[in-house]
């Protein structure tokens, strides 16, 4: 008899190549299939089954023991997790994709921009006249007239319309890069070619893990809700140096601070974008880089042409100019016997009367107490992410604009690229913000040029354009700092591109924890901010 007791036979035995005690099983196997019966019936004398080789079964159902990363439910069934060897993250949304991008993820986007730009092409040579006022005459007039002079070696210190620091003499000459063309048609073709580089950073950063392609309809978008004014002035180009210097600021801080800082020679407000740096090593890097910068370019101009400076003099001298917000107070009050008027002065139309110093000085308070807001978030503020520098970009360029005692059509153009960097990055909380810069955008071109008349004038239909765009620029500064503010505080909320919502308390899955969660949400420390992975495992030890 069989010793019950004895070992499993070697493996051999298995294929067939075995011999000795299981050689009996088999002979079993063929008296049994001869009497009708299946080889699976067959026992040993002992009563047990037989030790045939087959086919490894793994349980199913709550039998099934817990694997990390393998993508089943306790139950047996599938879980939409990540599969054994994809890349880590494939499984969310958004996450890392597998294989190459589809060909309308950048074909239909290239396909609007053309259609769009070639409009726009079409209205700033005049083969299509929007009504109003000129609107191209900054370019043709103006940005000629001081073509000449620069090109000399000498600004133009004793005009009251230049009032741009000495970096933009070289947007102001870059039509000389195409001397077979004339001075206007060069610029446009510049102004063309600086909105594909644009769309091009954009698509190019859509790509990437932890992107979207938002940014770049956004730009496609915005860029055509401003109208033909978008190619008729250099702001373009300024936001251009803008746009890279922010998708630069998560691997090239240095490279971030040092064209932040050359955007701040060629018009001030890129200055502001290196603000939601992360503190420590990376803000020192890139403000080094930008004093650095800066500094270089200003002591270049200064010693190489006369007038370097002269600009700042100009800018202390503006008003109110009739579509800022302090305008509306006395678009208001003329329909109520105030004795001012507007007047073209220092190169745009402004008000000027009683109380007009009043509120330009209210305009200067509002613009401080907006800096200083800013500097409290960022003393107070604990908590980064990759998307930290554009929203604060956004949120200050915001709070900046909205003061200011001059909003021009063209500054639209600022949020608009500011606005889509954070809609190139998924963990953004300006998506909202976002789209009312957008809003704001379209009523401009309402505004400018075919309604620039009644605005003028102080008409009902200029005043209800003038309360909706300022308004919502109000709605959107106001809501951008709500969210950064709470984006960076230590909270047991997280704010996302849709609003804010309550953090996880339970894991979504039984998969492992992944780089991009780690980093994504760091674990708890002193701020009191709990990590996905303290989350994680505190679900599995219970």
């Amino acid at each position: 008899m069989t010793d019950s007791t004895a070992a499993p036979a070697p493996r051999e035995a298995a294929s067939g190549t075995g011999h000795g005690a299981h050689d009996a099983p088999d002979e079993a196997d063929e008296t049994n299939s001869a009497d009708g019966k299946g080889g699976s019936d067959a026992t040993d004398p002992a009563g047990e089954q037989p030790d045939v080789a087959a086919e490894p079964v793994e349980p199913s159902g709550p039998d099934r023991p817990y694997e990390p990363g393998v993508p089943y439910e306790p139950d047996g069934s599938r879980r939409p997790g990540r599969d054994r060897g994809a890349p880590r993250g494939s499984h969310r949304r958004g996450g890392p994709r597998t294989g190459p991008r589809p060909r309308t993820a950048v074909a239909a986007p290239l396909a609007i921009w053309a259609l769009t730009r070639t409009a726009l092409l079409l209205c700033v040579f005049k083969v299509f006249v929007v009504p109003g006022p000129d609107y191209t005459s900054d370019v043709s007039a103006i940005y000629q007239s001081w073509y000449g002079l620069l090109k000399s070696g000498v600004f133009p210190a004793n005009d009251v319309t230049w009032q741009y620091p000495p970096a933009a003499a070289l947007a102001i000459l870059s039509p000389a890069l195409l001397p077979f063309l004339d001075y206007a048609t060069a610029f446009y073709v510049l102004a063309c070619a600086a909105d594909a580089a644009v769309l091009g950073l954009l698509l190019r950063a859509s790509g990437r893990p932890g992107r979207r392609p938002g940014g770049a309809w956004c730009w496609i978008a915005g860029v055509t809700l401003l109208g033909p004014t978008a190619y008729a002035r250099y702001d373009l180009m300024v936001t251009g140096v803008a746009v890279a210097a922010l998708l630069a600021c998560a691997r090239r801080p240095r490279l971030a601070g040092a064209l932040a800082a050359f955007g701040a020679t060629l018009k001030i407000w890129p200055g502001l974008l290196l603000l939601g740096v992360r503190h420590g090593r990376e803000t020192r890097t890139a403000w080094t880089a930008a004093l650095i910068t800066g500094a270089a370019v200003m002591c270049l101009f200064a010693a190489t042409m006369p007038g370097a400076l002269t600009f700042l003099g100009f800018q202390q001298s503006r008003g109110t100019e009739v579509e800022s917000l302090g305008a509306l107070v006395f678009h208001v009050a003329r329909h109520f016997g105030w004795e001012g008027q507007v007047l073209l002065n220092y190169g745009s139309m402004e008000f000027v009367g009683p109380y007009v110093n009043l509120v330009s000085d209210a305009a200067l308070l509002l613009t401080v107490l907006a800096f200083l807001w800013l500097l409290l978030w960022r003393l107070r503020a604990v908590r980064w992410t990759a998307s930290t520098p554009a929203d604060a970009a956004l949120t200050a360029v915001l709070l900046f604009t909205t003061t200011s005692r001059v909003i021009s059509p063209q500054y639209m153009i600022w949020l608009v690229g500011l606005a889509a960097v954070c809609l190139t990055l998924r963990a953004s909380c300006q998506a909202l913000p976002a789209g009312l810069v957008l809003a704001a955008t379209g009523v401009t071109l309402m505004e400018f040029p075919p309604g620039f008349a009644d605005v003028v004038a102080s008409d009902w239909l200029g005043v209800l354009l003038m309360s909706v765009r300022n308004g919502l620029l109000v709605a959107a500064s106001l809501l951008a700092c709500v969210r950064l503010w709470r984006s960076t505080r230590p909270s047991g909320r997280r704010t996302g591109a849709y609003g804010t919502r309550t953090a996880r308390t339970e894991p979504e899955t039984d998969a492992p924890v992944t780089a991009e969660e780690a980093e994504a949400e760091p674990e708890a420390g002193a701020d009191g901010v709990t990590s996905a992975a303290s989350v994680r495992t505190s679900a599995t030890a219970r």
